[in-house]
């Protein structure tokens, strides 16, 4: 990250902090904000949140690693997530992800060249009586096709 970047950075964490307040209850917006923003939340970024709201880093880390939503790696633009409980198992799920790789030309938990698309499973959508179900980026799509998933990522494209 060039020194440019992280003094932008720094100064809407900043502002962030301004506007959610300087306690550890802001910790997930602030977080929210970063990651909408930068798609992930880098090393740096995690510093400077914990220094701003006095925290200890790992505490920051420590949320990011339990929120499927955030990130430490940059994604792409969009975000295909698959839901990859039982339920939408025996709704034949693998038919729905093997659409969606042929589609993009990429496997799971990675991301196109262009980095338009990254494509990842989650636990669960919370969406079982309605499977198999994917969301991209805040969109949710249930009751899934292979069709219908890859006329959902074409209308993205």
């Amino acid at each position: 990250m060039l020194i440019e970047e992280k003094s932008s950075l720094a100064q809407e964490i900043s502002e962030f902090v301004e506007y959610y307040g300087r306690n550890r209850s802001s910790l997930l917006p602030i977080l929210h904000e970063v990651q909408k923003k930068y798609r992930y939340v880098s090393d740096y970024a995690q510093q400077e949140i914990a220094m701003h709201l006095q925290i200890h880093p790992v505490e920051v880390y420590s949320i990011i690693s339990f929120y499927s939503f955030l990130n430490t790696e940059p994604k792409g633009r969009n975000l295909v997530r698959i839901c990859k409980s039982v339920t939408c198992d025996l709704h034949h799920k693998d038919n729905i992800v093997h659409a969606i790789e042929r589609e993009l030309n990429i496997d799971i938990g990675e991301t196109t060249g262009d980095n338009k698309f990254t494509v990842e499973y989650v636990n669960c959508l919370g969406l079982c009586d309605q499977g198999p179900a994917m969301a991209i980026n805040d969109q949710v799509f249930t009751n899934l096709t292979p069709e219908k998933a890859v006329k959902h990522l074409n209308e993205v494209k």
